[in-house]
């Protein structure tokens, strides 16, 4: 039986947000219409000074910092509903050997950021996205799943109880990893009888550093039609290590796999979609149920077309990639970067790479939103500090 120790715990309160005492700065903003420069008044609160974690900012990459608190919810048969979620302090947990989640992979995981904005104060980027995306997986996993309302709250209470773990403004983000698991002990194959809800978090910065070199795989495949390549089940992962691993020992950033009917369209990364820019037209493979369907990935649509750019969610050929100009993938981890070349049976194609491209365009439209320098039309942000 899965058990976690449970200590009683208080949330710092809240910093007070004190009356508006000066005009705020004016600051420009990229237009997301036209792309025109505008003017941004944001809201210039004073806040109490920001407590941070002992962490060395400017040498963080994306790998697990432990921080102060995870957030823990349980299901049960009996109850048929989640329990009301506690914060206890981050840790180990314990669960019965024969649980769900160790013996037949019955478990799902989501990723999304907290950012630090200028006056200190800390913003979700898109976490109902997250909640629905997890839900929709669940359904194929035959898990109960908390609702909109509960995993949002999860999350918040998780970046609230670390927020000293949530990076300076500009120097990275805190990384929050909910996860979903069938806990209930089962030697047979079926679904779990208890499940376990748990969301922690770790301060990261870049998931890659400098533009991606890929790899087409055309021999090993990350998903095939009819099974979970279109939900985040934890089982998705490590089937693509050993291409990934093959990759890297020859001096790859990522792999990029090839859909495993016709083996001549592509499909996504180890962790990140894809794109081609050719003229006026992105385009990017149809998230149909081989391919996750990315919140970032569904960002970056919505606003290249604000901008005017025609979006085409198809199939894409291989052959495509010999003739885009610029190509780009995209996730929670790597947020947007830009692919500096793909090789594909011994041929090596290169991008139009640099601060010019229409990827970096996107990539600070996106960012500016997630860290408060560029006004939220989309509604994308939920401040909680």
């Amino acid at each position: 039986m899965f058990r976690v120790g449970i200590c009683a715990t208080k949330l710092n309160e809240l910093s007070r947000i004190e009356a508006l005492v000066s005009k705020p700065k004016r600051r420009c903003w990229a237009g997301l219409v036209t792309g025109a420069m505008e003017t941004y008044e944001p809201r210039n609160y004073r806040r109490e000074k920001a407590e941070y974690a002992n962490v060395n900012w400017d040498e963080l990459g994306f790998a697990l910092t432990k921080t102060d608190y995870m957030y823990v919810m349980n299901w049960s048969k009996e109850q048929e509903k989640f329990s009301q979620g506690i914060l206890t302090r981050f840790g180990n947990i314990e669960m019965c050997p024969s649980s769900g989640i160790l013996n037949y992979g019955q478990g799902l995981f989501e990723g999304l950021k907290a950012y630090r904005k200028e006056d200190e104060g800390i913003l979700l980027f898109r976490p109902v996205e997250n909640a629905l995306r997890m839900k929709i997986g669940a359904d194929r996993m035959c898990m109960p799943s908390t609702t909109i309302e509960q995993f949002v709250d999860a999350v918040k209470k998780t970046v609230l109880a670390n927020k000293r773990w949530v990076p300076p403004h500009g120097r990275g983000a805190l990384y929050i990893r909910p996860l979903l698991m069938g806990t209930g002990p089962n030697l047979g194959v079926k679904p779990a009888s208890e499940y376990t809800f748990v969301a922690y978090a770790s301060p990261v910065g870049n998931y890659h550093e400098g533009g991606l070199n890929l790899i087409v795989e055309d021999n090993l495949y990350r998903a095939t039609p009819g099974g979970t390549g279109g939900v985040k089940a934890v089982a998705n992962y490590s089937p693509i290590y050993r291409a990934l691993t093959q990759a890297k020992a020859k001096g790859f950033s990522d792999v990029l796999f090839l859909d495993a009917l016709t083996r001549r369209n592509i499909e996504e990364g180890s962790a990140c979609n894809i794109f081609i820019l050719k003229g006026n037209v992105i385009s990017t493979p149809t998230a149909h149920g081989t391919i996750l369907p990315g919140i970032t990935r569904k960002s970056i649509i919505e606003i290249a077309l604000t901008f005017g750019y025609q979006v085409e969610e198809r199939p894409v050929p291989i052959e495509e990639v010999f003739d885009a100009e610029e190509v780009f993938c995209t996730g929670t981890a790597m947020v947007l970067k830009s692919v500096a070349s793909i090789t594909y049976q011994g041929k090596r194609i290169k991008y139009k790479m640099g601060a010019e491209t229409v990827a970096q365009k996107l990539y600070g439209t996106l960012t500016g939103i997630q860290t408060g320098l560029i006004e939220d039309k989309m509604g994308w942000t939920i401040e909680i500090d």
